[in-house]
């Protein structure tokens, strides 16, 4: 297909900024990330050899695990780097999340693991989640990440810029408004709060929908360890772990994790 519509800002950030092949093992804070976001889906997943659609899956670092375990990976992203990288690993092709060129009830899995984060309008995000509805199976599963609404909160505090007055703005923007507007810093961006992200799943008419805390209330103190020039000792990562383990039966905590992980079920 021809290279799908997208936000100048996201564009650049993914073709000349970040190295999205490596973000999830250069930081302790990208290495919890993966790890949570592999222990949670493989609660869900079915039996390999299932057919996963990865929507957005960028240079294919969940889609490596995920064929390493049995499962047969396609891929589509809208960055032309990310889907040259991730061939290597997977069936991979240009792709746009809001109009999937796959046939209906094709997939066991479809999951969304960076597409909300980049869709600021709700029309798009609604359409993304149709389009992944219409191409999963019955009984299938959908797993959507967002970032959380309060996570640019934390991670400033971590990183100790917080006493700015630009970052002061630049966040308050995003508490009040959910976005990120891309200019400086990070991309083109939505945050979610996790009773929204669940809704939208069911209003694309998923069941079963659960919401996870994927680093959970502690994971600041990795990136504070980091900023100082320390590498996390490994009793912290572990500790970290745990209280994101521990968090899971309190919804009341997961306003506090960097990144959400809502699941559901295809009725």
């Amino acid at each position: 297909m021809s290279r799908p519509e997208l936000a100048p800002e996201v564009d650049r950030f993914y073709t000349q900024v970040i190295d999205e092949s490596v973000r999830l093992s250069m930081s302790a804070d990208g290495r919890l990330e993966l790890l949570r976001t592999q222990e949670i889906l493989r609660r869900f997943l079915p039996a390999p050899p299932a057919h996963v659609l990865d929507v957005g899956g960028g240079a294919g670092v969940h889609a490596q695990w995920l064929v390493k375990d049995g499962y047969h990976v396609d891929l589509i992203d809208p960055i032309v780097r990310h889907v040259e990288l991730a061939a290597t690993v997977c069936s991979a092709a240009l792709g746009d999340a809001r109009a999937l060129e796959k046939a209906d009830a094709s997939y066991d899995v479809v999951q969304l693991l960076g597409p909300l984060y980049h869709l600021p309008d709700p029309a798009d995000r609604q359409q993304a989640l149709r389009e992944a509805r219409r191409v999963v199976r019955r009984g299938g599963l959908v797993a959507a990440a967002a970032i959380n609404r309060y996570a640019s909160l934390f991670e400033h505090v971590a990183l100790a810029h917080l006493q700015t007055e630009r970052l002061q703005l630049s966040i308050a923007s995003i508490l009040r408004t959910a976005v990120h507007d891309g200019k400086r810093g990070f991309t083109l961006a939505y945050f979610h709060r996790a009773e929204e992200l669940a809704n939208e799943l069911r209003d694309a008419g998923f069941i079963d929908v659960r919401v996870f805390g994927v680093e959970g209330p502690a994971w600041s103190l990795l990136k504070a360890v980091e900023q100082s020039g320390s590498e996390p000792r490994e009793e912290l990562f572990q500790s970290v772990l745990t209280a994101a383990r521990m968090a899971e039966p309190y919804p009341e905590l997961l306003a506090a994790s960097s990144h959400l992980l809502a699941v559901g079920k295809a009725p």
